[in-house]
């Protein structure tokens, strides 16, 4: 259905008034027309009643520019600068083409000559006129959005950047307090192993025939003293070798060594702890080149950390070691144990500091949750590996691979680097084999 158009027709002239209606009438336009005489009226039309609260009360204006109070021109002056947006056709008896430039520059949208009024041409104006004005219409609503979104986007960005400027202070914050704190942990374990290796000195000498006899209880209570001192001992060099590993205080100190003297000397030392839970130990060496240039110290500390903690975690069973060959440049050290086992939930979490599977107070398993950090931390700075795995209650196994040879840290190729020879062995096995998923870290620090 033909929408139904509402008019408003200016001219003191009754005669082209009505040809003006007859015209659109004949051209089958449905209108509802009003008719005023002068400017003063059109106005009052325009901007009073209806208008003032929607600019499209009228879907279309045709004026004469020849009207009794003030012409067309200032008439279509007044009704922009009143920010009235409707088509404005300006009828006129004359053909001056310099009237017809002013008035489109006043803001008309279209100029007929009243001679040229026909219902053809007429109806014709009507719709271009009232198209042209939907499409600006369209237009500045789609410039109008486009600004207000820009502008929202302008205050969002200020937003973001006034959170991003937040973030940097908190994450400056956040590096001062991480800062203090691996100072703090340094400092304090420090300070506090010198008065523990005093105790544990004079409590070994307490214990030593030349001290004096002490009675029976006497010397229970003095070795309670040196163990929970050397317990003590330990968690604070923990302590002490994650703060310096997280303030880039460790360097590795590459030299040539034997495998597998540092594998049974580390054995022969946990050996101990094993049997007062009647544990076995069994140690399966395959290397047929043990030499590796590699830092013995630390390789001596992830192993005496990874069999701590297969003792620890094992009741009842066995601990396998087993050391092999994987390839031309890397040793596999293998630790496998029947203790309680890690969920599958806990894997992704056991090598964050301070992390144990257990955080209570009243947990069974005492310690730092430092330990696997810090062979992570070591491995990685060996760039090795460390594979997992595990089942609950079925037992675990820790594999570090590591390179046979690693080269020198922080220098620049040497070329009397030592070379060291080793064999390209079978596929690496490890017994009894499990089922469950292996999860790889291989992480750069």
């Amino acid at each position: 259905m033909e929408e139904t158009l509402s008019i408003l027709l200016v001219d003191d002239d009754i005669v082209d008034r009505m040809a003006v209606r007859r015209a659109l009438t004949k051209a089958g336009v449905r209108m509802e027309l009003s008719e005023v005489e002068d400017c003063e009226s059109a106005l009052a039309k325009l901007t009073g009643g209806i208008a003032a609260l929607n600019d499209n009360s009228y879907d279309c204006v045709f004026l004469d520019y020849r009207l009794p109070d003030q012409d067309g021109l200032t008439l279509i002056q007044k009704i922009r600068r009143a920010k009235i947006k409707v088509p404005l056709v300006v009828l006129t008896g004359q053909g001056d083409e310099q009237i017809a430039v002013e008035l489109m520059k006043a803001g008309a949208t279209d100029y007929l000559p009243k001679c040229r009024v026909s219902p053809e041409i007429l109806a014709q104006v009507l719709r271009n006129a009232i198209r042209v004005y939907r499409a600006e219409m369209q237009v500045a609503l789609a410039d109008r959005q486009i600004r207000e979104t820009n502008e929202e986007l302008i205050q969002k960005n200020y937003e973001l950047e006034k959170q991003r400027q937040q973030i940097q202070l908190q994450n400056l914050k956040l590096l001062e307090a991480s800062r203090l704190k691996t100072q703090f942990l340094a400092t304090i374990s420090h300070e506090l192993r010198t008065p523990l290796n005093a105790i544990i000195g004079f409590s070994q000498l307490l214990l030593r025939p030349k001290a004096g006899e002490l009675t029976l209880g006497q010397k229970d209570m003095v070795q309670r003293i040196l163990n929970n001192g050397k317990n003590l001992l330990v968690l604070l060099n923990e302590v002490l070798d994650f703060s310096h590993l997280e303030a880039g205080g460790i360097q590795l100190k590459p030299g040539i060594f034997d495998l597998s003297k540092i594998v049974n000397a580390t054995v022969a030392e946990m050996r101990s702890l094993a049997e007062a839970k009647k544990l076995t130990v069994l140690v399966q060496n395959q290397l047929q080149n043990p030499m590796v240039f590699n830092d013995c110290l630390r390789v001596r500390q992830i192993l005496t950390n990874l069999l701590s903690n297969a003792i620890k975690f094992t009741e009842s069973g066995c601990i396998w070691i087993d050391i092999k060959e994987i390839g031309e440049n890397q040793i596999a050290i293998a630790i496998r144990d029947t203790g309680i086992g890690i969920a599958a939930e806990d894997l992704n979490h056991i090598f964050e500091a301070f992390r144990q599977v257990d955080q209570s107070t009243t947990r069974k398993y005492p310690g730092t949750g430092l330990g696997l950090a810090i062979i992570d931390s070591l491995v990685q700075m060996m760039d090795g590996k460390i594979i997992i795995e595990s089942k609950l209650g079925h037992g675990s196994m820790f594999r570090i691979e590591i390179p046979r040879q690693i080269s020198l840290l922080n220098k620049d190729e040497n070329p009397t680097e030592p070379r060291l020879n080793s064999q390209d062995n079978q596929n690496y096995q490890y017994p009894p084999q499990s089922e469950t998923p292996l999860r790889y870290r291989n992480q750069k620090l």
